[in-house]
């Protein structure tokens, strides 16, 4: 357990982690970081400015350029990611109910998902151990080349609020595994939650030097994408941050990956059956509150059953329990801040004005919910898929009904949305749910909710970013490709 705990369960950080020592903050200014469910105060963090950027970033050019991380084995990299993964997975409880505490989402959700942190590492480390970091290629006249792939050096890691230690894994285990040296920029919202990931990563041995945790707001956070001691961008986050990072790399010609926003569609078929596809949209749409870039925000349904889908849907968007995040029994808590919660009510209000029908939800808190940041679960019918609530990222618990006359319809419905970053189809039929899979845009598709290998690609087209994660793809983001001539075989 940290020893930055307070007596009454509030983390108090006083100073900044900064190349694996705590040192003092640049500035006096601090971020305090309160519960959105009822205000009461989760912790504070020292809010990182300019000044402490370059000093982060400073120490990552010398562990990279000078320091052993980089030089050591892959082999000896994973024992520190393996005492890494220990350490996280006994405080795995703790950092559910840190991040519930600070953004609000339900605990049954962050326990779920520190869980599959741990699994995740576990098969970065299993991915290691036999990843081709050096192979040779012989030609048939006996030609021998080498091919390595060696880390691109100093990254930058930009994280969002809703998955915070899911957001920072799969960006910083890979990039450590590979020889990287790594400044990790937490939201706001989620700053101690992101300390605490890095202390972990110091408690497990990391050098001197390779690991960072800067909290900090936009300006410093694009200060630090334009660091010319940066040499890769990881981002995670919304469209219009992305391009502006994207903008920054192109100029600099540094390396980045995006993963970026969403308006995936959930295709269902005449055949599908009503029960599987209330669970999946559950899960696929409602889940983190709605706050999550991958969620089925606009259903597809077929004029020959339109009405009995949208009964089935309000049925369980009103069933879903919303209160308290730290209560097992709430399946949605509030959303993180009060722009959020201000964002997604005008959002709801858009809707009515457009002309959709509001089926369930609607404007307003959930009776008994005012004091805190809660919206109610909305569902929309009669949407036409040029409406604002289809085509633009709500990031909250909205999902819209959109009808279709045939199967090629549903297909370029789905696809028209500047987003491709997920979607799934409900059939009784998976092997021509696969032939829809194939026609849908997106970077990662399900068939009846069925979940991916973890091994597989993660990532987006169009809006929704480029670069992957996840698998052996997540470590090729982080490093680079090196032929070396050696000569003839002997």
């Amino acid at each position: 357990m940290s020893e930055h705990i307070h007596p009454s369960g509030r983390y108090e950080y006083t100073k900044l982690l900064i190349g694996g020592d705590w040192v003092e903050p640049a500035s006096e200014r601090v971020f305090e970081i309160r519960s959105p469910h009822d205000g009461r105060v989760a912790g504070h963090t020292p809010e990182a400015v300019r000044e402490d950027v370059d000093r982060a970033v400073a120490a990552a050019r010398r562990a990279f350029d000078e320091g052993p991380w980089p030089r050591m084995t892959p082999g000896e990299r994973a024992e520190v990611i393996a005492r890494f993964a220990r350490l996280h997975r006994a405080e795995a409880t703790e950092l559910a109910a840190l991040t519930t505490a600070e953004n609000g989402s339900a605990i049954w959700f962050t326990t779920m998902l520190q869980n599959l942190v741990n699994d995740r590492t576990d098969d970065f480390l299993r991915l290691a151990a036999d990843h081709p970091w050096e192979e040779e290629l012989v030609d048939p006249s006996g030609l021998r080349t080498l091919v390595r792939r060696e880390p691109v050096g100093v990254v930058a890691a930009v994280i969002p609020w809703n998955a915070p230690q899911q957001s920072a894994q799969v960006k910083l285990v890979p990039a450590l595994l590979a020889g990287n040296a790594v400044v990790l920029k937490p939201s706001p919202e989620t700053a101690l939650d992101g300390v605490r990931f890095g202390e972990l990563l110091v408690e497990a041995g990391l050098p001197e030097g390779v690991i960072s945790v800067v909290p900090a707001d936009r300006e410093v956070s694009e200060y630090l994408v334009g660091h010319p001691g940066v040499d890769k961008i990881a981002f995670t986050g919304s469209t219009a941050a992305g391009r502006k990072i994207a903008s920054v790399a192109t100029g600099q010609l540094k390396r980045v990956s995006l993963e970026l926003g969403g308006k995936s569609a959930a295709i269902v078929l005449e055949d599908a059956d009503l029960g599987r596809l209330a669970e999946g949209i559950r899960y696929g749409s409602f889940s983190n509150n709605g706050e999550a870039c991958v969620a089925l925000t606009r259903v597809l349904a077929p004029r020959s059953r339109y009405e009995e889908i949208v009964a089935a849907l309000g049925t369980l968007t009103g069933s879903l329990k919303v209160g308290d995040p730290s209560d097992p029994e709430t399946f949605i808590g509030p959303m993180v801040r009060e722009g959020q919660r201000d964002r997604v009510q005008s959002y709801i209000q858009t809707g009515i004005e457009e002309g959709a029908r509001l089926v369930t939800g609607g404007p307003g808190a959930p009776e008994g919910l005012e004091s805190g940041y809660y919206v109610r679960p909305t569902l929309f019918a009669d949407v036409d898929n040029s409406m604002r609530i289809a085509q633009e990222e709500i990031f909250g618990p909205v999902v819209v009904v959109i009808p279709y006359e045939d199967e090629a319809d549903a297909v370029r419905i789905a696809n028209d949305s500047p987003y491709g970053l997920s979607g799934a189809v409900f059939t009784a039929d998976p092997e021509h749910g696969i032939e829809v899979a194939r026609a849908v845009r997106t970077g990662v598709f399900s068939v009846n909710g069925a979940p991916r290998h973890w091994d597989a690609p993660f990532g987006g087209f169009k809006n929704s970013g480029f670069g992957r994660e996840y698998g052996r793809h997540g470590f090729d983001e982080y490093t680079e490709l090196k032929a070396i001539g050696t000569g003839l075989t002997v």
